[in-house]
């Protein structure tokens, strides 16, 4: 009994798994943040463009 229960305190196999999802965890909330504020800019230059062309439809008609 005593042998089992130190055979498993041991046993470090789990922890490997873990660290492995504790990276992923990271990179998915810095994926999230990048992409986040990559599609704040994107909206405001789609405002840009879509201003500029009304601007120059205006203009033309």
């Amino acid at each position: 009994m005593f042998k089992a229960i130190r055979d498993f305190a041991k046993d470090e196999s789990g922890a490997t798994a873990i660290e492995y999802g504790l990276i992923a965890a990271l990179v998915s909330v810095a994926a999230i943040a990048a992409l986040r504020g990559m599609g704040e800019s994107l909206s405001n230059l789609f405002g840009v463009v879509s201003g500029e062309l009304s601007a120059a439809v205006i203009s033309a008609g």
